[in-house]
């Protein structure tokens, strides 16, 4: 892979909420960017719902071999305004495993494959084992409907989050908040570091706000750039 990746998420509706309402830009945005180089595409059953996992399928299907398509589940969603936080629920995990299997059959047909080459829980409910989780992940991981298993942060997956997960399966990826103004999870790239273990950044452009006139990157002198 050339670890160039494209987060689809806002070819959605408004709040990620429903179909986008521009389909022939979206379809046109998503094959863009593959023909730009991008290999790596990252949605979730939670961003329409479904909408764009169903968009990436009508763009890009049937997919080229090197194109890895990434999809989370086990995170539910109250409306268009949760994700801004003006309406409770903000987000809430479900882990069931019941739902989750649910929820990876839905992702399958959704984008129109056999197997999801990286599924993600989107986010770890504290009221369900671990175990439980990434034991069905792992179940239907044995039944070829998965190929690689992750874990994503909504909140920030843990180093201890991590140590524990792999007590119950192989973690391929992490996917958590990180970019060059928020750099709380440094502890768990160099953990993936050092395990080698796929880091995902999200908002790796902190949602725009990096490159705004008022945003971090205002203080920065122009000049050469060292990140380690």
């Amino acid at each position: 892979m050339r670890r160039i990746g494209y987060g689809a998420m806002h070819l959605t509706g408004p709040g990620m909420w429903g179909p986008y309402p521009d389909p022939a830009h979206a379809v046109a945005v998503l094959r863009r960017a593959v023909d730009l180089g991008v290999d790596f595409i990252d949605t979730a059953d939670s961003y329409g719902p479904g909408y764009n996992e169903r968009m990436i399928r009508l763009a890009l299907h049937p997919y080229p071999d090197h194109l890895v398509i990434c999809t989370k589940g086990g995170l539910v969603r109250s409306g268009p305004a949760d994700w801004a936080g003006l309406e409770p629920p903000y987000i809430r995990p479900v882990g069931r495993p019941e739902y989750l299997r649910q929820q990876v059959e839905v992702s399958l047909q959704n984008l129109g494959v056999d197997r999801i080459d990286l599924y993600q829980l989107h986010s770890i409910d504290p009221q369900i084992p671990l175990s439980e989780q990434l034991g069905i992940l792992s179940c239907m991981q044995e039944e070829g409907k998965i190929r690689h298993i992750g874990l994503s942060g909504q909140p920030g997956v843990s180093v201890e989050d991590l140590m524990c997960a792999d007590a119950h399966t192989t973690v391929t990826a992490v996917e958590n908040l990180y970019n060059i103004a928020d750099r709380q999870s440094t502890d768990v790239l160099r953990h993936c570091e050092k395990y080698g273990t796929a880091f995902i950044p999200w908002f790796p452009l902190g949602h725009g706000t990096l490159a705004a006139s008022d945003g971090p990157l205002e203080v920065v002198p122009y000049g050469v750039w060292v990140i380690r």
